[in-house]
């Protein structure tokens, strides 16, 4: 069965690249099928996709009124651009989706996860306030509504996915840099890829950074590892367990992979990294990375006294 929520993801990546661009129909469109191929090839969920794709653009002006009638002490153009677009996504289907197959909870409470996925650390509160208005206006439909429960996977029985990652870091002119990727929604983070079967972690990752971002690195300290669950559009929910390094890479020019989920790749001064939109369980990875290279820099103590 395909994977609804994925396939909202889909179509929210490709909805914030259409917003962001101020671009138009086609080209979100496009942005659909190449995030599709990307993201979700074996969803099997285009008529689903397409089909909502299509409706927030064409009843876009529609679902911006309501959206301005139920946050009115928030302009739509300071609406943070995912959040914009969750909302969009959201009211569409709360209004005008079939409730039989997209009941009034469920398209909220989708779009509440997205928010919490995509958006800043107070989406989730945001899009719940805003859309709860609304359903509250439209008589709380289906409240009284009971749904059947989903099988729920134990977590120790779900698939597990291996990637590696790094924490890429150089040395120009005196100065220490970290390579960072940025992904559509607004985030900068760390270069990562999937681990084969059977493969060397180290040597994963090291040809996973030279896939993304063309730099050549050298795997210098494992640094931690990340596990969080993703939905799978064949296999449904899985963990994902990726191993971080510290990595050294000469300072060269970032060539960045085109893919539909990055749109931009830079070096970054060591001290400005903490000051960037990064998600919350990479901050951890990247402030300790900083610790082992900030250590690295002092001075030897040689024991000699003066």
């Amino acid at each position: 069965m395909a994977n609804r929520h994925l396939s909202r993801s889909v179509v929210l990546q490709s909805l914030f690249e259409w917003d962001f661009r101020n671009a138009s129909s086609t080209y979100a469109h496009e942005s659909l099928l190449r995030n599709t191929a990307e993201f979700a090839p074996a969803a099997g969920d285009s008529v689903f996709m397409d089909d909502l794709l299509k409706g927030v653009i064409e009843r876009r002006r529609d679902l911006d009124l309501v959206i301005e009638k139920a946050a009115p002490e928030w302009p739509l153009e300071r609406i943070a651009p995912v959040d914009r677009n969750v909302l969009r996504l959201g009211l569409f289907e709360l209004l005008f989706a079939d409730r039989d197959k997209v009941p009034a909870k469920v398209a909220i409470n989708e779009a509440i996860e997205l928010a919490k996925s995509f958006g800043g650390e107070n989406s989730g509160r945001f899009v719940n306030g805003v859309l709860g208005a609304v359903y509250k206006e439209l008589g709380e439909p289906g409240k009284d509504e009971t749904s059947k429960k989903k099988k729920t996977v134990p977590y120790d029985q779900m698939p597990l996915e291996r990637l590696g990652g790094a924490i890429v870091y150089t040395k120009h002119q005196g100065e220490l840099y970290l390579a960072l990727v940025h992904d559509i929604f607004g985030h900068w983070t760390l270069s990562k890829g999937r681990i084969e079967a059977d493969e060397d972690v180290e040597q994963a990752t090291v040809r996973e950074i030279k896939e993304e971002m063309n730099l050549d690195i050298k795997i210098k300290h494992k640094v931690g590892e990340n596990e969080y669950i993703a939905s799978d559009p064949e296999v449904g929910k899985k963990r994902k367990q990726v191993t971080y390094f510290l990595a050294e890479s000469p300072f060269t020019d970032i060539t960045l992979k085109q893919t539909g989920g990055l749109d931009d790749a830079r070096w970054f001064k060591l001290h400005d990294a903490l000051e960037l939109n990064l998600y919350d369980d990479v901050l951890p990875i990247v402030t300790k990375a900083m610790q082992l290279l900030h250590d690295n820099q002092k001075p030897a103590h040689t024991g000699k006294k003066t």
